[in-house]
């Protein structure tokens, strides 16, 4: 069997790259993709979906070192299920409401922009703004 998913968004804090026992570089980010729509009463409708990202090896190293919060990042890898539910992540938020985080293993990533924050410091998803190639090694 084969699974894969294809997200693109944008960081919405600075990577953390740590080190396995035998030395494999292993970074962790977190990515909100956007979607807006118009609801069926006419307002405009904006969802934002979190993942949780791990990338090993060149690449972690890589995105440690180039990518900051705001980033626009084009993933492809595999859905990690929790082991206790087979699904996404549960947890509770320190308000005590009920959150779900989707673990994401890169094989992947893609730099869509040069890293900067966007104006204000707000976040958009890469799909909506304007997609930057650059050339960074991996």
């Amino acid at each position: 069997m084969f699974q894969t998913i294809i997200i693109a968004g944008n960081l919405g804090r600075d990577p953390e790259m740590r080190y396995t026992p035998n030395g494999t570089a292993v970074t962790n980010f977190n990515m909100a993709t956007n979607r807006k729509y118009t609801g069926s009463d006419g307002q405009q409708v904006k969802e934002t979906t979190w993942f949780r990202v791990s990338v090993f090896g060149k690449q972690a190293e890589a995105v440690a070192q180039y990518m900051k919060r705001g980033s626009g990042v084009l993933v492809e890898g595999r859905l990690s299920a929790d082991n206790q539910t087979g699904g996404p992540r549960i947890w509770t938020r320190q308000d005590g409401t009920p959150a779900a985080s989707f673990e994401v293993v890169a094989n992947t990533v893609r730099f869509l922009s040069s890293g900067q924050r966007a104006e204000g410091g707000e976040e958009t998803a890469a799909a909506e703004g304007e997609e930057e190639e650059q050339n960074i090694p991996f």
